[in-house]
């Protein structure tokens, strides 16, 4: 991985055999980062994506293992129990299999490179389970 900052912007490179989450947690430590969006895109070897069931309160994941395109990586980062909380979204396809699949964000180990964008937001804002919604909201 590299990346590079300007001034409320991170553009960052991540390498084959990288994970995103890994990698985007590493930077939100080092750069201190408390919020911030995301976009990304690249290409990946696995990715572990979950549709979350409001009537059960729980994620429903499948990992997808092959030459799958990300073309879109969007998201937030922002802080719970002092850590950085990432919540991204993604969408990949594969060509020889003709298919597509969306969903929260689990894992993503890089095939060839992700390009990823985070601009920074002043301010912070924090991450609290709502036992009602069965999700870490947004805690003002």
């Amino acid at each position: 991985m590299e990346y590079r900052r300007f001034k409320d912007d991170i553009v960052m490179r991540v390498d084959p055999g990288e994970e995103i989450i890994a990698k985007i947690t590493e930077i939100c430590d080092k750069e201190q980062i408390n919020l911030a969006n995301v976009t990304g895109l690249g290409a990946a070897g696995e990715v572990t994506l979950g549709i979350f069931g409001t009537k059960t309160k729980e994620y429903y994941s499948e990992t997808y293992i092959g030459e799958y395109e990300i073309s879109s990586l969007v998201g937030n980062i922002s802080r719970k129990d002092g850590a950085p909380y990432l919540h991204l979204h993604a969408t990949i396809g594969n060509v020889v299999k003709k298919e597509c699949h969306g969903g929260h964000l689990s894992k993503a180990v890089i095939s060839a490179t992700g390009e990823i964008m985070i601009h920074i937001i002043g301010g912070a804002v924090g991450r609290e389970l709502s036992d009602t919604i069965g999700l870490n909201l947004y805690k003002f």
